[in-house]
This record gives structure tokens, C-alpha cells and sequence, in this order.
């Protein structure tokens, strides 16, 4: 998101927003202001806080864009005139560039705010950035007994962490996704922060070489581990395993996080040996 909020800044800053087309009726999250009133307003530029793209306007309000799992940003040139399948909103800009926002599957999570001057809407609960001196502050003082895989995800203790920065930053780390912070010690706290910052600072560089937009129906594919169940462990080589949850899965390298042990799989609701 950090790479392609660069992008996106490059591509509109300074220009005006012409038109508003309003694509799902479920995209547009808050009522007041309105979205079409930000027509006429100027693009000051677009930066990122989390997993959200916010766009600052001439007008102090700000526009705010989170893609989900599904949802994809196409930068147009010129704006095209489709209703695209699963399409939420598209910004006209002035300078001749579309920005249109769509979303692959049946979700519809992805959605876009826009926020009246000093209001922090969804931003207001998020926690640190993972590159912030107050995330290592907590990662080193906290003593929180939730699964560590469930914790980096959890928005309000960490800003900017899904899935797949989880599981490679686990497996970097060699920490297994089911221990708790609490039982780390200050050393393994000190590596587990170490390499979630570098597992983000690769990945922001990987993705400064993209062009254009965030267009493909499917991602990850830069991931180490995530998405790469029964493939080599990149550490040891060891074949990858995964935790199958109803919505995602969480993998590991048994060899390198869990000591040998196979962690139980929700799908078959056992351990296996």
C-alpha cells in the first residue's frame, strides 16, 4: 500500500476531481459529506496510514480508499467509461487520469470514506506503524497472551500487518504463529521486530519497481511463505504446512517454528502427529 499510495501521488497530485462515479451502492462508507460533493476539489496529494490510501484535498477534507483482500485500484489513462463487475467508485480527474477502484469475488469489503476536516474515521483505532519507535516499544514491553499470527493482525496493535507480512516475518524470525508475546523472550521479541521491518521494507521496495496500479486478480505472489504450502521453507527447505481457518490459513515451517510439531488444522479440528 505504501508503494502504490507513491504511485497513485505521482499520478494525481494536483489535479482536480471532475467527477464521482458512484459504481456499488455499498462502497461509499460514511453518509456525511457526502461522496459527489468533493467534486471540484484539489488532490494535494496522497499518502498512507495503514492499510488505508488517504488522499488529502484543497479543502482539509480527506478521502480514504481500503482495498480488503479482493479489492484492486487501476490507474486510467484516459478515464474509461465502463461499469466495471464489482466496480466501487471511480475518481475523473481534470488532468485526463482515471482512478478506479474494483473488487474481484463476492465479499464487497472494500470501500472508500470521505471525512470532514479533523475527523479520523476508521484511522482514529489503528496502532503503530511497524517502522514507528512506539511498535517496538510494545512488541518489547507487552504482555499480551493472544497467538502471535492473530495479534500482528490485529489492526489496533499494529498498523499495516495482513496475513502474508505475518507469516514470513513469523518464519524469518522462527517463531511459531501460536506462541504469545508473553512467553517470548527479549531477545526473540527483539528478532520478531527486526524482521517484520525488513520483511516490510523488501516487500515496499519489490513493489516500487510495479508500474501503474494494483490490477491483478490475484497477489502474494512476492510472498516467502504465504501461499506456498508444500513448497521448500526458504530457512531449511522443509515443506511448508498450513492452520486452515474458514476466511485464510496460516503457514509455517515445522523444522524452523514449531520444534517438529505439526500444529493442529482447524479443517479437521485434531492435532495432528
Amino acid at each position: 500500500m505504501q508503494a502504490l499510495a507513491e504511485r497513485l501521488d505521482a499520478a494525481v497530485k494536483g489535479a482536480v476531481i471532475a467527477k464521482v462515479e458512484l459504481l456499488g451502492f455499498s462502497g461509499l462508507k460514511t453518509v456525511l459529506p457526502p461522496g459527489q460533493s468533493i467534486e471540484g476539489e484539489k488532490l494535494q496529494g496522497v499518502g498512507r496510514r495503514g492499510k488505508y490510501l488517504v488522499m488529502a484535498l484543497s479543502s482539509g477534507r480527506r478521502v480514504l480508499v481500503h482495498l480488503s483482500q479482493a479489492g484492486r485500484l487501476d490507474i486510467e489513462v484516459p478515464p474509461k467509461q465502463t461499469k466495471p463487475r464489482g466496480g466501487v467508485v471511480r475518481f475523473v480527474l481534470g488532468n485526463g487520469t482515471g482512478v478506479l477502484v474494483r473488487e474481484h469475488g463476492h465479499e464487497r469489503k472494500a470501500g472508500w470514506w470521505v471525512l470532514a476536516p479533523g475527523a479520523e474515521g476508521p484511522l482514529e483505532g489503528l496502532g503503530p506503524e511497524p517502522q514507528d519507535q512506539a511498535f517496538e516499544d510494545l512488541l518489547t514491553t507487552s504482555q499480551d497472551t493472544r497467538h502471535l499470527h492473530t495479534l500482528l493482525r490485529d489492526q489496533s496493535f499494529v498498523a499495516g500487518i495482513g496475513r502474508g507480512y505475518a507469516d514470513d516475518a513469523l518464519n524469518r524470525a522462527k517463531l511459531s504463529p501460536f506462541s504469545s508475546l508473553k512467553s517470548l523472550s527479549p531477545g526473540d521479541r527483539a528478532r520478531l521486530v527486526a524482521e517484520i521491518r525488513a520483511v516490510f521494507s523488501e516487500a515496499v521496495a519489490s513493489e516500487r519497481r510495479r508500474t501503474g496500479g494494483l490490477s491483478e486478480p490475484k497477489l502474494g505472489t512476492g510472498f516467502a511463505v504465504h501461499n506456498r504450502v508444500g513448497q521448500p521453507c526458504p530457512a531449511c527447505g522443509e515443506p511448508l504446512l498450513r492452520v486452515s481457518y474458514e476466511s485464510h490459513e496460516v503457514v509455517y515451517c515445522k523444522r524452523c517454528q514449531t520444534k517438529g510439531r505439526v500444529l493442529a488444522d482447524r479443517r479437521l479440528s485434531r492435532l495432528l502427529k
